[in-house]
């Protein structure tokens, strides 16, 4: 879909190497749209919200709008603020939720952004790809 996407192997042991898609999008204050910052995200379709690392919200003037507890991989439980962010993937664009994580997390393009986007994950071959949209339709007669 994105020459900017990139995937790679990775191994764990003697576990098979798994694919992971990273890509470069553009996030930015969505009430102030000159506040741009260009990142490379991990994209991860098990993360409900996109992850930037605070000082990242901090530069585009993010606005915490939320705080939010969060279960870690290793079982920690951690607080984080929540802001809006607008997002550029490609010819793609969208407002979604961010955690503004901490200074040295990986940024994270999660499912709810990923979905904003109209954009899927094939869970086979890892790419990005648009997603069939569909609306749903009443067949009661009530309405146009």
């Amino acid at each position: 879909m994105n020459s900017k996407l990139r995937r790679r192997s990775v191994t764990n042991g003697s576990a098979p190497a798994t694919g992971i898609t990273f890509t470069k999008a553009k996030i930015s204050n969505p009430r102030n749209p000159r506040r741009i910052a260009e990142l490379e995200f991990l994209i991860d379709t098990g993360a409900i919200y996109s992850v930037i690392p605070s000082p990242t919200a901090r530069k585009l003037a993010l606005t915490k709008l939320d705080r939010e507890e969060f279960t870690l991989a290793d079982g920690t439980r951690r607080s984080y603020d929540i802001g809006e962010a607008f997002f550029e993937l490609g010819e793609r664009r969208a407002t979604s939720k961010v955690v503004f994580g901490p200074p040295n997390v990986t940024p994270l393009l999660g499912a709810l952004t990923l979905e904003s986007l109209g954009l899927m994950v094939n869970p086979v071959t890892r790419e990005v790809s648009p997603m069939r949209l569909f609306l749903a339709s009443s067949r009661t007669g009530i309405g146009p």
